[in-house]
């Protein structure tokens, strides 16, 4: 849980964090010395994060102790007392509602530190609770929050790549899914992929197409055929920082399976196995909801590493270079003051 963070010489303080990844998706879960967000409403513990210590998440997830790729998830007491544990996601951009890769992990590493069994859990975050169970075999399925599509067939005008359509959907994030790219999802084509999809995001925030509230739609889906053939589709997702989701994306599958589901192309209860871009697969499930569907995610997190990141104070780099420049602050955790 966050605590307060380890001192140590030299003017350190430490925080205890776990690594893993989510089929090549990496997420950094903070065990102990985490700001002092509280235990109330995980929605409230997310935004004292954003607003009274933001520095923390970019000391998290940028260089040098960070990746461009990385997930972080602020590990808490549950709201609800039966539950099993509360998290925030995070990453290099913003915070986000729900994570599906990120849950993933977050279950492989509390299986690793032996805080859950094999059986069923549930995880609180901030847009509500998540059902979870831990399979024999290691991997692990996720009731993701109801999703739905919001709007169908919204046509943009993309500069440089003329018009297309693509439909709006949530999957515990908001995205804009478009069946049509400008080369294969394969790896090698990862910056014809991007600067396509930061395209259509300028567009959209250009055209004022949002999600349901207004909220800002950050993140872009990428569909096409698999590559093996007992899988049924592959995507590309674009992320809320500006790069690319390593795994097939848990919230951007749920989007994906709302779509299908509303369509006719997907029946419920029937599987649909979607590759990311580095090949690993989740499995989806959608069960009905009076609007929409809950999605039934199942994929594997393996533990990459456990460790202690020190914060110097005469390090320039401390609060993170994702600036480009040293930050005159430190990353502010629930030990408190400068140190003098």
């Amino acid at each position: 849980m966050a605590t307060a963070g380890s001192s140590g010489p030299a003017g350190r303080r430490g925080v205890r964090v776990v690594d893993s990844h989510t089929e090549g998706e990496p997420t950094r879960v903070v065990i102990e010395g985490g700001p002092p967000v509280g235990d109330g409403p995980l929605a409230a513990r997310r935004d004292a994060l954003r607003d009274r210590y933001d520095e923390f998440r970019r000391a998290l997830l940028d260089e040098p102790r960070g990746v461009e790729a990385m997930v972080g998830a602020l590990l808490g007491p549950p709201e609800d007392p039966t539950h099993t544990a509360g998290v925030v996601f995070f990453d290099r951009a913003r915070y986000l509602g729900m994570c599906g890769h990120g849950t993933i992990g977050l279950v492989a590493t509390l299986a690793y530190l032996g805080r859950v069994r094999p059986g069923p859990a549930t995880i609180d975050t901030p847009v509500g609770p998540v059902p979870v169970e831990l399979r024999p075999d290691g991997s692990v399925t996720v009731w993701n929050v109801p999703s739905y599509r919001s709007r169908t067939r919204v046509r943009l005008d993309v500069p440089g790549y003329g018009p297309i359509e693509g439909d709006v959907a949530w999957g515990g994030n908001w995205f804009f899914l478009v069946d049509t790219g400008p080369a294969d999802l394969r790896l090698r084509n990862v910056d014809t992929l991007l600067a396509y999809c930061r395209a259509i995001r300028s567009a959209l925030v250009r055209d004022g197409v949002t999600g349901e509230a207004g909220e800002p739609i950050d993140h872009v889906e990428l569909s096409g055929p698999p590559e093996r053939p007992e899988n049924h589709g592959r995507s590309f997702v674009l992320t809320p920082d500006g790069t690319y989701d390593r795994s097939p994306c848990g919230t951007g599958t749920s989007a994906k399976v709302a779509c299908l589901v509303a369509d006719g192309r997907l029946a419920l209860g029937a599987p649909w196995r979607q590759e990311g871009i580095l090949g690993g697969v989740f499995e989806a499930v959608a069960e009905p909801l009076p609007r929409g569907i809950r999605p039934r995610l199942t994929g594997t997190a393996f533990v990459t590493g456990e460790s202690n990141l020190i914060f110097q104070e005469r390090d320039p780099f401390r609060a993170g270079v994702g600036s480009g420049a040293p930050s005159p602050k430190r990353p502010r955790t629930s030990g408190g003051r400068r140190k003098r």
